[in-house]
């Protein structure tokens, strides 16, 4: 009786991986899906998809975080103080991303009949992976009201470069399921609405959200 007391008396532990995250959709599905419209209402003009991309970040941390979400005031709140950092993010990650897709795709052709041509291939190709695996970093540490100085880009470099692990993952979560969402247009018409876009950034953020809180913070 003395053990089963004991062992009843104890707090169940705390969700962790897939179970924390599931949790996290479960309290914050009706937010996933409002912030999902208010991302696309907000890329309506197409110059204003940068803070819009930025302020959707910024509100799910706070999910990812645990933190009170008010969808339409915090993205709102986001987009309007965070407007001038996002145009520089956006730029850094998917001009290098365009460029080193194109480059790659143009020298590899070329190779074909010239060898010399793989060496330009490898360095546009290190450069559009080397983007992938930071600009997930990038953002989160953005989304942490981080300025966007030499020091954040160089941060999210390191910890692009030295936890590629869950830099690939993350990436796939936000790019492979949003690029997969738009190439089935108009198949995943309803999913690109209702969720397609704020549910794979909240992914991306839950799998490198221990890497955001030791480093997340202007302090750390």
């Amino acid at each position: 009786m003395f053990f089963n007391q004991h062992f009843q008396d104890e707090e169940p532990l705390p969700a962790s991986g897939s179970r924390l995250f599931f949790r996290i959709l479960g309290q914050e599905a009706p937010a996933v899906l409002k912030l999902n419209l208010l991302f696309l209402l907000c890329c309506l003009p197409v110059v204003t998809i940068p803070p819009a991309l930025l302020a959707l970040w910024q509100v799910e941390r706070r999910m990812v975080e645990d933190r009170v979400v008010r969808s339409w005031r915090h993205y709102w709140d986001a987009f309007r103080q965070s407007w001038k950092r996002s145009y520089g993010a956006f730029a850094l990650t998917a001009l290098p991303m365009a460029a080193g897709s194109y480059g790659a795709w143009f020298y590899l052709r070329l190779a074909e009949a010239n060898p010399l041509c793989y060496v330009p291939f490898m360095f546009c190709a290190v450069v559009l992976f080397g983007t992938l695996l930071s600009s997930s970093y990038l953002y989160g540490l953005l989304a942490a009201d981080r300025p966007l100085t030499k020091e954040t880009i160089l941060l999210a470099v390191k910890l692009g470069l030295g936890k590629p692990l869950r830099a690939i993952l993350a990436a796939l979560s936000w790019y492979g399921a949003t690029a997969v969402g738009i190439l089935w247009f108009p198949l995943s018409g309803l999913w690109l609405l209702l969720a397609g876009f704020s549910l794979p950034c909240l992914l991306s953020q839950f799998l490198i959200r221990d890497f955001l809180k030791r480093f997340g913070s202007l302090d750390s």
